[in-house]
């Protein structure tokens, strides 16, 4: 079971909404379906169509042109459990897209939410679709989380007006973890025991390819990600030949608990503990659930950081 170290926030306090700073909200129906994106007929590459899908999205839905039917039950006129499957097919698509696009698409997410809140204080647009945000691209047990897509959205909602100043805080804390070894950095190195006893260093390791888990003996995901590497011969030659090897670092504190494990780990791996804390203290790492899994290159960089490992078993085949 997976070790969940943080609360998300469902609800968003919004202050300062008020006071008739909105527009009057122009008569409209109550409800209606999701408003689907249309692609222009012009547009017939299809990285170019994708690109306009994500950027136009949640346009029509968005659109402060009217304010539909607000309740605990829909989001301008459509149904909460409507606009919960289109954040999921939204996280969906921004899997499919290079990084810097899909990161721009999630800020223009974020703007097109603010406007709206911004022009009908009444309505729960931001409050709802935020949480939503939050819960696909940050839930640790989400299928299409991603903390490089969920930053630049969380780094908004940390500076938004809009939002209560204790909340801007928890924000900006997730902003901050977030922004910890991002894709494309060189990731932090750190020391740590291995099961010789020997203090031994992440950067000092040689690997084309480094897979990184933080995990613990205990965790049934954890040891689903053993039986996978060892029972796909395409993974498993990679680590006998050396390509790639595999570091795994208990973070917790019952060291004792570990070091009567460790022998259950497979023998070709690195296995070591954090004997300062420095990771589950949230100081370098973002690890808010075991097991949480990296995906390094030869330089150390990260390739892929805390996806679904099912994400980066492909990565490393590919």
């Amino acid at each position: 079971m997976k070790r969940i170290v943080y609360g998300i926030l469902a609800v968003i306090m919004l202050a300062g909404c008020g006071n008739g700073q909105g527009r009057k909200a122009p008569s409209a129906p109550s409800t209606r379906d999701f408003p689907k994106v249309e692609v222009p007929a012009m547009i017939t590459d299809p990285s170019e169509r994708m690109v306009w899908i994500l950027n136009h999205f949640w346009d029509k839905f968005t659109d402060t042109g009217h304010l539909y039917n607000t309740d605990s039950t829909t989001v301008n006129g459509v149904k909460l459990e409507d606009a919960e499957t289109q954040i999921g097919v939204f996280a969906t698509l921004l899997q499919e897209a290079p990084l810097v696009t899909g990161q721009s698409a999630v800020s223009a997410w974020y703007n097109k939410l603010e406007a709206f809140q911004r022009a009908f204080p009444e309505s729960n647009m931001l409050p709802e679709m935020a949480a939503l945000t939050t819960r696909y691209l940050y839930d640790p047990n989400s299928p299409v989380r991603s903390e490089d897509l969920y930053l630049p959205f969380v780094k908004s909602l940390a500076e938004c007006p809009l939002i209560d100043q204790d909340f801007r805080a928890r924000y900006a804390w997730d902003a901050r973890n977030c922004a910890l070894n991002q894709t494309g950095t060189v990731a932090t190195d750190f020391t740590f025991i291995d099961t010789a006893g020997k203090r031994r260093t992440l950067h000092s390791i040689k690997a084309e390819l480094l897979l990184l888990i933080f995990g613990n003996p205990d965790c049934q995901a954890c040891r689903e990600i053993t039986e996978t590497l060892e029972s796909v011969p395409e993974l498993s030659s990679l680590i006998d030949a050396g390509h790639l090897k595999v570091v795994d670092i208990y973070i917790d504190e019952d060291i004792e608990l570990w070091k009567s494990k460790s022998s259950s780990y497979p023998k070709s791996w690195i296995n070591g503990y954090d004997p300062d804390f420095v990771i589950r203290g949230d100081k370098i790492y973002n690890v808010r659930a075991v097991p949480s899994v990296y995906l390094l290159d030869a330089e150390k960089r990260v390739l892929l950081k805390d996806c679904p490992t099912e994400k980066i078993f492909q990565a490393i085949l590919n």
